[in-house]
């Protein structure tokens, strides 16, 4: 196993079991002390986890990532809204890519019937519901990502090379107005950058949890988007940010 990919590895136990010790890596993953102090070091560095006398521990609830399956469960029913508002500025015929999230399934789920649509994804989650609807659906190949059921790592990027899209939905774990939209892991963080930077129309989704709330990698400032779809308005001065970076904001009216 390479060395990046042990150390995903590592973070998707940290998410998991909230502590992993340098014994456990050892075990895991066959490898001796020193390398796995080595790994504890660098993820520690990398802003990713805390690093104790006896191994990792996960950052704080804003800080690590839940698995999916947690994440589907918060606020339902206003991702199902935001992924309608998103549809609302998506084409109906064409390419697009929709990034790998539970709000960002929601998106999927509001265009999947248009029939001369093409949509492309890292999501194993929109993929297992393709066949609800007549859009047709690409993935893009990869790793799955446990956690967040994201296809990521070089096959996916090599894929994300050759295609060009007419837009592009990405979600976040972070939001900050000062440096934009942020996530918790690496391979993920390169998946989001490369599909923004293939497309014609950039969009960004994201539930209001999402702001102020900090996440190690920034993937994007807020000038990569055109578009910002979010259930309640940023304060004041983060607002004050979106608009000088020409982003227009849309907020869900009240249902």
């Amino acid at each position: 196993m390479l060395t990046e990919q042990r150390r995903r590895s590592i973070l998707r136990l940290l998410a998991d079991q909230n502590t992993v010790r340098l014994e456990e890596i050892c075990v895991r993953f066959g490898v001796s002390a020193a390398t796995a102090r080595r790994d504890a070091e660098a993820i520690a560095r990398a802003s990713l986890a805390h690093r104790t006398r006896g191994g990792l521990v996960a950052l704080d609830a804003a800080m690590t990532e839940p698995v999916y399956s947690r994440k589907a469960a918060v606020a339902a029913g206003t991702k199902a809204r935001l992924g309608l508002r998103v549809a609302m500025l998506l084409p109906e015929e064409g390419s697009i890519f929709i990034d790998a999230g539970s709000t960002c399934l929601e998106v999927a789920r509001a265009v999947l019937d248009r029939p001369q649509l093409r949509v492309y994804t890292n999501s194993v989650s929109l993929l297992q519901i393709a066949l609800e609807g007549r859009s047709n659906v690409y993935s893009i190949g990869g790793e799955v990502r446990t956690v967040s059921l994201a296809l990521v790592g070089a096959f996916a990027l090599s894929w994300l090379e050759r295609l060009r899209f007419d837009a592009t939905v990405v979600g976040a774990s972070g939001l900050d107005g000062e440096h934009g939209a942020a996530t918790t892991e690496l391979a993920e963080a390169a998946i989001k950058a490369e599909a923004l930077k293939r497309a014609r129309l950039r969009i960004l989704v994201a539930h209001s949890e999402k702001w102020s709330r900090p996440a190690a990698l920034r993937f994007a400032p807020w000038s990569a988007f055109h578009h910002f779809v979010t259930d309640r308005a940023p304060p004041r001065n983060d607002t004050a940010a979106l608009a000088a970076a020409g982003v227009e904001v849309h907020l869900l009216s009240t249902p």
